[in-house]
């Protein structure tokens, strides 16, 4: 009898090892072709991607893509949506018992770094916009708004509290996503502009130091030590 059970339980464990591992893989997959498609129609956008070159970019098989994303528009919405699901990631620092200093600086960092590690994040998403927002309409009406409306009200709380200047919470970000946002979106401009690699440690640290004292002056923050701006 203990035999069966034992058996029996190795068994399950067995069964729920396998269920794991094939979760594994399939959000391993899944990440890849988001990942592949995400730079594809960032170059190409939605009408001149295909999946052959999705495909081959996310280094899977073609059937793969229609098994887990069935279509392109789908696979492209998946692609939008994450990427809005990231990008509104950060702002979980923004919370009413949080230090304003201490939250705003790790806000514009975790943006600065998303726009450095995943420009073709930003272009996808700018191209959807400068088409109208089609796919993620009402995904900006409704989630965007929302998380916007809650980490305004945030702000509109420290502004009350005297624990920052006023500021207009809601344009907050607004400028705060394009002064992040367009080391992604133009960097070619910031290349043109600078004539040199805008990708470098050091460049990369000018940058973020100026969004940074740009940001926390206007909420009236003391800017960042020994910086050189």
């Amino acid at each position: 009898m203990t035999t069966r059970k034992t058996a029996s339980r190795a068994k399950a464990a067995l069964v729920e090892e396998s269920d794991v591992s094939k979760s594994r893989i399939r959000q391993l997959n899944e990440t890849a072709i988001l990942s592949g498609a995400e730079r594809v129609f960032a170059r190409a956008g939605f009408g001149g991607a295909t999946m052959a070159q999705i495909a081959e970019e996310a280094g899977v098989p073609k059937p793969n893509l229609h098994y887990y994303f069935g279509n392109k528009a789908e696979l492209y919405r998946a692609v939008l949506d994450r990427v809005l699901h990231d990008w509104l990631s950060p702002t979980d620092v923004i919370t009413a018992d949080a230090d304003p200093r201490e939250a705003i600086e790790s806000y514009v960092r975790r943006k600065m770094a998303l726009a450095y590690e995943r420009p073709d994040a930003s272009r996808v998403f700018a191209n959807e916009l400068l088409h109208g927002a089609p796919v993620v309409g009402e995904m900006l009406q409704s989630e965007l708004r929302r998380t916007v409306r809650e980490k305004a009200a945030v702000l509109d709380a420290w502004i009350a509290a005297g624990r920052i200047a006023p500021v207009d919470s809601t344009h907050f970000f607004f400028t705060l996503w394009a002064n992040t946002q367009t080391y992604a979106d133009f960097d070619v401009q910031i290349q043109a502009v600078l004539g040199a690699d805008t990708q470098s440690p050091r460049a990369r640290k000018r940058a973020l130091e100026h969004v940074l004292n740009v940001t926390l002056r206007a909420c009236g923050l003391s800017s960042l030590p020994n910086s050189s701006s």
